[in-house]
């Protein structure tokens, strides 16, 4: 859940800082490019530290100000409780889409992962 969904009430109180490894983490997800994503492993190893429920904890609790919709789960899946909010964002972006299967729950389409995952480019030499 991101904190944007949540009531203002329950929503993390804020100092004039984040914790360090939060900031990195969306320092990160700012760099991804329209219409690509990351995985929150993919996130965790171009930072060297933490993993995918590190990224994800953060994302949680603080992503609802950067574009949360490019941090991913690895399978594709959309978020759930965010899925059409964050598909009309990758429709906007032009974000690799595999459509769904009759099977599929709702039927929503999940992200093309070979085509639309981000490694980082140039930008990943001089990560920190």
């Amino acid at each position: 859940m991101s904190e944007q969904s949540l009531p203002d009430d329950a929503r993390p109180e804020y100092t004039d800082t984040l914790p360090e490894y939060a900031e990195r983490v969306l320092e990160v997800a700012e760099l991804i490019p329209l219409g690509r994503v990351m995985t929150y492993g993919d996130v965790a190893e171009w930072l060297e530290e933490g993993g995918p429920r590190q990224v994800g904890r953060v994302m949680a609790l603080y992503g609802g100000a950067v574009p949360w919709w490019r941090v991913v789960r690895a399978d594709g899946t959309l978020l759930p409780g965010h899925e059409l909010r964050a598909l009309a964002r990758y429709r906007e972006e032009g974000t690799p889409l595999k459509q769904a299967s009759r099977a599929a729950q709702g039927h929503l389409p999940r992200l093309d992962m070979k085509r639309a995952r981000w490694d980082g480019g140039e930008r990943a030499e001089g990560h920190t």
